[in-house]
């Protein structure tokens, strides 16, 4: 793939025995979790490229140990390998792919959570009225609603149907070349079509789970203390029934942002946003192996890091978590 159909066998031989590709997949295995942890083995024969570890071809370390072969225990930052199409560092191409992801995330995050928050509120609080009841059915409808066909829909309603009433485009970028190519310029529309395609499910879940919270707490007993010593009802819903309905909305607000990292993939695609689900479908289609580990092992970290935040915001919430 890398040297293309006619290479020679010398030129192929030479790749696989840099890569490491010509030994055992158990050594190669171990040789790649090797590079990935932060501290690693630096073996001392370049011949042996699965633990040979150059710091000024790779990244810079510090010698922890040295050993007597002149090997060496090393502290670095982890190396995830290099692309085979571009002969990038895959830890370079995820930093520049990863901001507009998240970017995207957040934005979708943030207005589904606020606006099904709000919507969840006011069904719990006109429960069984028509309203109540058309939001549940447009949220039953958003949560069977795969996400790569959401986009279709959406791009093709807002962007071709509808565009020269919204001025939006299909496909685009956070930031673009003029068509001049005078500079780059930020394009804040851009990120409309996309968000609004992640933040579909998302809002539908945020909505039921706020409704159906809200109503179990407003049936508590402490609530009906609160009726009866005469509280006002924005004083009971706002100090007294919504921050304890609160939590397992949280826990899903959190999963679905862990979620939209993996899920913007086909989005991304769709509407063009260079972030890391775009990098992804294009190192599939070329079997550019090292970038897509190294985007999901970057996915599975953020997943982890958001878990924990989530852990430590229910302590904040509820004071009931820290005993």
């Amino acid at each position: 793939m890398m040297v293309g159909q006619r290479a020679d066998e010398e030129t192929v031989e030479a790749i696989r025995q840099e890569m490491g590709l010509n030994e055992p997949l158990f050594l190669q295995y171990l040789g790649y979790l090797n590079n990935l942890s932060p501290i690693s083995f630096h073996g001392s024969n370049e011949k042996r490229s699965l633990f040979y570890f150059d710091q000024e071809k790779y990244c810079p370390c510090v010698t922890l140990l040295a050993t007597k072969d002149n090997g060496a225990l090393i502290l670095k930052r982890s190396y995830l390998g290099r692309s085979f199409q571009t002969r990038k560092k895959v830890s370079d191409i995820i930093y520049e792919a990863l901001p507009n992801t998240i970017i995207l995330a957040v934005v979708a995050i943030f207005f589904s959570s606020l606006l099904g928050i709000i919507a969840g509120i006011f069904a719990a609080i006109w429960k069984n009225s028509i309203y109540d009841r058309s939001v549940l059915v447009l949220s039953a409808m958003g949560m069977s609603l795969p996400s790569f066909f959401a986009a279709i829909l959406i791009g093709w309603l807002f962007a071709y149907v509808l565009s020269d009433f919204t001025g939006l485009n299909l496909t685009g970028n956070l930031y673009e070349m003029d068509d001049y190519g005078e500079g780059i310029h930020l394009r804040l529309k851009n990120i409309i079509l996309p968000a609004l395609t992640l933040a579909v499910r998302p809002l539908s879940v945020v909505l039921q789970l706020s409704r159906n919270s809200l109503l179990e707490v407003l049936s508590a007993d402490y609530i009906r203390t609160a009726w009866a010593k005469g509280l006002s009802f924005t004083r009971i819903i706002y100090a007294h029934a919504l921050q304890n309905a609160l939590n397992p909305v949280i826990t899903a607000i959190s999963g679905w942002f862990a979620s939209l990292m993996a899920g913007v993939i086909f989005v991304e695609y769709i509407f063009g946003w260079k972030g890391l689900g775009f990098i992804i479908v294009n190192a599939l289609n070329n079997y550019d192996f090292p970038l897509v580990l190294g985007c999901v092992i970057i996915i599975s970290v953020i997943f982890v890091i958001i878990n924990i935040i989530v852990d430590i915001t229910y302590a904040i919430l509820d004071p009931r978590v820290r005993k």
